[in-house]
């Protein structure tokens, strides 16, 4: 990341009291361009200088300067630093501030007059909210360097840290008292969180006021007497203060005014400046706020670049690159792996695979036994994912372990007794998983075999890997710097089977494994190394018995790797190279090729289908086209006639009906371990096409093939691989980007891969997020990500989410209130960036069923969702509303913003981010809530379907009905233009040509 910050701070990009026009990294400049004018602000922080005379803001992440009258303001800092809450110099010639241009949060100065910001602190750690002390030579901040967010000092003459609180808690937002001797800040250590203050030397803390609330913002009353804060209740998001003498509370705002979590500031001893519905406010003590009125003007590039091509026709043999789980057999002559959802095994020196199973079925996750005599996979042969064993000199199945829930991931012990094997979470959503094993040497007159939990949950887990002598399990699971922030790590994590503790330990300090998936940590079979993936490569380092590193780790590969397993001697390591399987002998490093030819190829129908449709909704018009028919030839719209009798082809009676275009999801992800039900799952709610913004895309490319090649029915599948992210990540999806080196393979791979877009997640920097931009759109591919400035500015395509994860602690999309404000509405609007709020996620879902006394009823729900599911989803809810106090109460004013938007202008599609809230029936919800935000049903239909066809950049052949597009359609009962909730009423869908009676969706095959 250094050699991204250096370029940066080095190329002139800070902006000095003029507004620049953004140049791209290759130092062209947009000529065709335009200007945002925001008078808004949605969760800005803003600090009055000492002399009262300039008001310093952070809107969308850049420092700006404005009179404190009022007026336009004008840059101080560039727009890639995400620069958050200045805070003023006692003298007035400096404002700190947090900043990210490194990949992490460290804390920073620049002079007012603009010019290079200086960095104060640096490391492995965040440091954030800044606060000076009266006499300008000391900095106090909050930071996680200590193991969770506690309070330090920074001592500006010689860079000395002093830490201030230990406690277990987090301790945060501190603020000098205006004599100096005194910091407060805010606690949420369980036993007594609260507002506490401590000597600016340190010693004993002092509970001012116990809370259990969320508080922020903590600022001292200039005589010293009281502390102002924010403070949000599931109702209000209002400004406090509280006694120092007494510890009483007292609320200064109305119920109605959103005030932003942040630090207010003193015009004088009466008069203070705070940020509340998008405002800079003066208010005097007890009096009401004036607003400030200011102006902000951005300029933000017009461009175009060529996209992907799609030949949705071909029906010529591809190369299968949905290679899941490749293991190589302990004598290293075979590889048995998953594709078009079933086992195969590849023989060396026989480049042609053998299926070793078939059928509807999803067969995945081969594990092999010791001895190489068999194979533990898990398939749903018996309707949920559960753990199999395949004798691979009979040929013959047997169930080991059936579950309520699905199962994944079984591992043989060494010495063949037990398989290792994770129990998903009942919602199977990206999330909790147990660890058991099970006993396989069980005997015939016992039925079940003894399966033990060896521990309790872990959150998105890899693949376990035992010890030699089977006292410990080696997974690589998440890290956290702290409890406040939920990213950190991924590590290795020991698991004793014999009672000692857990243990993380790591290769590489600080550094990020692999997806945790199946890169390792793997045990060498003689116990004396470790392989992994680092960096998305293959690496080993030598393990003493219990797992515990030791020596120096050694790099084995220059390309991509993925997937690792020993042979039985320990010598050599298989490996998947992207899109090739190789091997590499662990003493020289030397690699060798093992070829495999298998191919797949798309389903195409032939002959003509006639499809007399009552009601028409081609995508485009906000009205029916009536009594016609839809003339499809193979797999694609011949004509729209009016309607003739007896016209030659298969004929459709939707004369009663109405047909509209297929639906897409557009923000999904999947995982293999749902089962083969989830293509028809998808279909039967009208969904054709999805679109995954983050998945192993291995796992993703298997579905992809397996629904295209007809092998499962299901829908058109637009993915990425995983979350690609900066050097703190959270979900087991997700890469950590560490270094260009290291990038530039991950985007390689994508375009190998055929990647339909890169999705960047939280903990992208914006100098590396813009230069994944840049080679994307080069290779005709989309990006998105939860961000929406400067990643506009750099032209990010797309966002995700209206709120989302942050990883600021509160989003610059919207408030904790569910407000978005004008910069953000104007913004998307005027950018041309495609929007996926996810309405359903963020309180639609529930909301929508509320309002419906049948909503539980619906045939698809109940035909794929088990009773236990809907009991953990509903509990879910509550545990969601509790972390977040207005998930529910304030999703009408959530509903408010995307009505905003599709007012101002806004292209706005329809997603989910299922399976947090329930795959296909979510997706209606969101529709359903679009409408109930005031949106006509027909707009947004059109979301879900031409729209988001444009967004994916597939809209030449797909989301609406016309000649020459694909026949992807859906026949409903009822009249969705007028009620949007009758799009649920599927009673056919054809995809790519094929038709799928919503009956034969529902059931089994």
């Amino acid at each position: 990341m250094k050699n991204l910050l250096h370029r940066w701070l080095t190329a002139g990009f800070f902006l000095s009291g003029v507004m620049a026009t953004y140049a791209g990294p290759s130092g062209w400049f947009m000529t065709d361009s335009i200007q945002v004018n925001v008078t808004e602000g949605t969760n800005m922080a803003a600090d009055i200088s000492p002399d009262k005379s300039l008001i310093a803001i952070d809107l969308q992440g850049t420092i700006w300067l404005l009179p404190s009258a009022g007026g336009r303001a004008k840059p101080l800092t560039d727009a890639l630093g995400d620069c958050r809450q200045p805070s003023w110099s006692p003298d007035g010639k400096q404002i700190a501030f947090h900043a990210f241009w490194d990949g992490r949060y460290h804390i920073w100065t620049v002079d007012r007059a603009g010019g290079k910001p200086r960095q104060l602190t640096s490391g492995i750690y965040d440091d954030r909210e800044p606060h000076w002390s009266p006499d300008g030579k000391r900095l106090v901040f909050a930071s996680d360097r200590s193991g969770n967010y506690d309070i330090w000092q920074l001592t500006l003459a010689d860079g000395k840290l002093t830490q201030l609180t230990t406690d277990s808690g987090n301790d945060y937002n501190p603020a000098y008292s205006p004599d100096g001797q005194q910091i407060a800040y805010i606690s949420d250590r369980t036993d007594a969180p609260g507002i506490y203050t401590v000597s600016a030397t340190g010693g004993t803390e002092k509970l001012v006021s116990a809370s259990k609330g969320k508080l922020a913002g903590l600022a001292w009353q200039p005589d010293g007497s009281h502390l102002f804060y924010n403070a949000l209740t599931r109702s209000q998001s209002g400004l406090e203060k509280v006694s120092l003498a007494t510890g009483q509370p007292a609320l200064q705002t109305a119920p109605a005014e959103d005030v932003f979590p942040f630090r207010l500031s003193w015009f004088s001893a009466n008069e203070y400046l705070y940020t509340a519905d998008g405002l800079l406010k003066r208010r005097k003590l007890d009096g009401p706020a004036l607003p400030i009125p200011f102006q902000v003007v951005i300029t933000l590039p017009r461009t175009s670049y060529k996209r992907k091509t799609y030949d949705f026709d071909a029906p010529k043999p591809q190369p299968v690159k949905g290679i899941k789980g490749p293991a190589v057999s302990p004598d290293g002559n075979q590889i048995a792996f998953a594709a078009l959802g079933d086992l195969w095994l590849l023989t060396k020196g026989n480049k042609k695979p053998h299926a070793l199973t078939s059928g509807p079925a999803i067969d995945v996750e081969p594990s092999w036994s010791p001895d190489g005599t068999k194979l533990a996979y898990v398939s749903d042969r018996n309707g949920s994912m559960d753990v199999w064993i395949r004798d691979l000199k009979t040929g013959t199945d047997r169930c080991l372990v059936d579950m309520a829930d699905d199962l994944y991931y079984p591992t043989w012990s060494p010495d063949g007794s037990k398989v290792a094997f994770y129990q998903a979470d009942p919602r199977n959503a990206w999330g909790r998983s147990t660890l058991y094993t099970a006993d396989v040497t069980y005997t015939a007159d016992v039925t079940v075999p003894t399966t033990r939990k060896i521990h309790e949950s872990l959150f998105v887990p890899s693949q376990v890997s035992w010890s030699p002598d089977g006292k410990t399990l080696a997974v690589s699971a998440l890290h956290p710097y702290s409890s406040r922030y939920r990213e950190g790590v991924s590590e290795v994590l020991l698991i004793s089977l014999d009672g000692k503790n857990d243990r993380y330990v790591s290769p590489a300090p600080g550094h990020s494994l692999g997806t945790r998936g199946k890169n390792g940590p793997v045990w060498s079979p003689d116990g004396t190394q470790m392989a992994y993936v680092l960096d998305g490569l293959l690496w080993v380092t030598a393990v003493a018995p219990d797992g515990t590193p030791t020596g120096k780790p050694r790099q084995l590969t220059t390309e991509q790797a993925e997937v690792p397993s020993w042979t039985a001697d320990s010598r050599k390591l298989v490996y998947l190279a992207t899109d090739e399987l190789k091997q590499v002998t662990v003493a020289t490093g030397q690699t060798e090729t093992i070829p495999m030819d298998l191919t797949w190829q798309s389903k195409i129908p032939t002959g003509q289908l006639v499809i007399h449709a009552g009601n028409l909704f081609d995508g485009r018009s906000n009205s029916y086209i009536r009594n016609v028919d839809i003339l499809v030839q193979g797999n694609r719209i011949k004509a729209i006639l009016p309607h003739q009798a007896n016209r030659p082809g298969t004929f459709i009676d939707a004369s009663t009906k109405t047909v509209i275009p297929g639906l897409f999801e557009m923000h999904t992800h999947q995982h293999s371990m749902t089962g083969e039900k989830m293509g028809r799952l998808w279909l039967s709610y009208g969904i054709t096409s999805v679109r995954e913004p983050g998945a192993d895309p291995y796992d993703a490319l298997e579905r992809k093939e397996s629904w295209a090649s007809g092998i499962r029915p299901g829908p058109r599948q637009f993915f990425t691989g995983g979350l690609t992210d900066g050097t703190r990540i959270y979900y087991g999806a997700a890469t950590s980007i560490n270094s260009d080196e290291q990038l530039d393979r991950e985007l390689t791979r994508a375009v190998r891969l055929g990647y339909d877009l890169i999705k960047t997640y939280v903990r992208m920097p914006d100098a590396m997020q813009q230069r994944i931009t840049a080679f994307a759109h080069a290779n005709g591919i989309p990006v998105s990500s939860h961000e929406i400035f400067p990643a506009m500015r750099y032209d990010v395509d797309a966002v995700e989410h209206i709120g989302g994860t942050s990883r600021r602690g509160y989003s610059p999309k919207i408030t904790a209130m569910n407000k978005s404000y004008q910069d953000v509405i104007q913004l998307i609007a005027r950018s041309g960036m495609n929007i996926t709020p996810t309405a359903s996620l963020q309180g639609g879902f529930f909301s929508m069923a509320a309002k419906d006394p049948a909503f539980y009823e619906n045939r698809q729900y109940k035909a794929f969702y088990s009773e236990d599911y809907s009991n953990a989803l509903q509990a879910g809810a509550a545990q969601m509303a509790k972390i977040n106090p207005g998930y529910l109460a304030n999703f009408g004013k959530l509903q408010q913003g995307v009505k905003a938007l599709i007012d101002a202008g806004a292209h706005m599609t329809t997603g989910t981010d299922s399976p947090f809230v329930p795959y296909g029936y979510s997706l209606h919800t969101e529709l359903q809530s679009f409408v109930d935000a005031g949106l006509s049903p027909y707009q947004a239909l059109r979301c879900a379907t031409l729209w988001a066809a444009e967004t994916v950049g597939v809209s030449n052949d797909l989301g609406s009905v016309e000649p020459g597009k694909l026949a992807d359609l859906v026949i409903v009962d009822g009249d969705p233009l007028g009620n949007i909730r009758d799009a649920l009423n599927v009673d056919q869908v054809i995809r790519n040509g094929d038709v799928l009676p919503i009956a034969q969706l529902l059931s089994r095959p």
